[in-house]
């Protein structure tokens, strides 16, 4: 799921080697920390939220077959 958020992040913004995800895992759920350069921040977000939560809405569909509930988070 990982490798997954940082590929779709990558191809996203205009400094791909600055996105870091980091997991925190925890019994029945696992935080997935996504963070991009401040200037690349709107663009993972979108206009009105829509990109992000597009991206929430797959690691969800991505979660039932995993078995195992994932967040993400944007960290600045």
């Amino acid at each position: 799921m990982k490798n997954l958020l940082i590929k779709i992040a990558q191809s996203l913004v205009d400094n791909p080697e600055q996105v870091q995800v980091d997991e925190v895992v925890s019994s029945q759920t696992t935080v997935l920390e996504l963070r991009v350069a401040k200037s690349d921040m709107g663009k993972v977000i979108g206009k009105k939220g829509r990109t992000v939560n597009a991206i929430r809405d797959l690691l969800n569909a991505c979660s039932g077959k995993a078995g195992k509930r994932y967040m993400l988070e944007l960290i600045d």
